[in-house]
């Protein structure tokens, strides 16, 4: 846990792309959405301008962040559509950018088990599991530390599902062992505020999905 002062901000993973479908390890290489990520995005665009409403929250006020892989900038730019007010320009940080799994990048969760567990199956030690030519979660935290300095209230931030696993260890202090055995969803906004994160999508709102 850091003692960093986190500020609310909402945050989205990427949509769905063909690896995700796959179950491939994908890390830092640049895949890109599919249609079914695409949809996603566009969905979450509206959900995210009606979170924004509801909260009074002027988009025109808020700094706009991407991983600048390809996945995450367009679901951003699919998620900005749905606006029909100009917006300031989204900030492409790599910091930002999703864990990267080195040598293990391309294989199927199958095809390298002895060597890098499915979420599910880790105890906490896999934080700092570090594939050839890879990082580990703690690099990724210490990279969102980072990031933190910049990050401003009611920010938006679109990124991966490594990033966000390392979000709530930092900002709502949950367990290391929890958050590496969480599947982060896709299709929803997960929004940030007093430490503590509640997912919401079209149809449903939950405070924690596990």
């Amino acid at each position: 846990m850091t003692a960093i002062e986190w500020p609310d901000f909402y945050f989205a993973r990427h949509g769905e792309t063909d690896w995700n479908r796959e179950q491939r390890y994908q890390g830092s290489r640049d895949i890109p959405l599919n249609r079914t990520g695409q949809l996603q995005a566009d969905a979450n665009g509206v959900l995210l301008r009606e979170l924004l409403e509801r909260d009074g929250v002027d988009p025109r006020s808020l700094n706009w962040f991407a991983s600048p892989l390809s996945r995450a900038s367009e679901t951003m730019d699919r998620m900005r559509a749905a606006f029909d007010v100009e917006l300031p320009p989204v900030i492409h940080d790599k910091r930002l950018i999703e864990i990267s799994f080195g040598a293990l990048e391309g294989k199927l969760h199958s095809e390298v088990h002895a060597q890098a567990l499915a979420p599910g199956q880790r105890d906490e030690s896999y934080w700092g599991f570090r594939p050839d030519g890879g990082e580990n979660y703690e690099d990724v935290s210490e990279r969102l530390i980072d990031f933190a300095r910049v990050l401003t209230l009611h920010s938006v931030v679109v990124a991966h599902g490594g990033v966000l696993r390392v979000l709530r260890h930092l900002v709502e202090g949950a367990p290391r062992g929890d958050v590496l055995n969480w599947p982060p969803p896709q299709g929803v906004i997960a929004h940030f505020t007093r430490g503590r994160m509640t997912l919401h999508s079209a149809t449903n709102t939950w405070d924690e999905l596990l």
